[in-house]
């Protein structure tokens, strides 16, 4: 069982990982925003393609506020909220077999 023990803990650490660099991309995407970026740029339309589909879909069950976009905000306050449950549960949970 330590097997299955060693990747529930190597799962949480990649997952946390991955978790992290979003937050990371979400805060480039909308520091991006902020200034006259060219679109055609590949860093630029990575940035755009990456973060586009789950800010959309936040977009989506959000009133508008004028011309502010809550969506990054809420995106990464979901992304703490995993780290902060999903991680320590897939490490507890390795604990507890091995």
């Amino acid at each position: 069982m330590f097997v299955l023990s060693n990747f529930l803990n190597a799962l949480a650490s990649v997952i946390n990982v991955v978790l992290s660099v979003y937050i990371w991309v979400i805060l480039g995407r909308v520091i991006i925003s902020w200034v006259n970026a060219d679109q055609y740029n590949p860093i630029v339309r990575f940035l755009h393609e990456i973060t586009e589909p789950p800010l959309r879909f936040i977009r989506g069950y959000l009133p508008v506020f004028g011309s502010f976009d809550f969506s990054p905000i809420l995106l990464i306050l979901a992304i703490i909220f995993l780290q902060s449950f999903l991680v320590p549960t897939l490490q507890q949970l390795a604990r507890a077999i091995g």
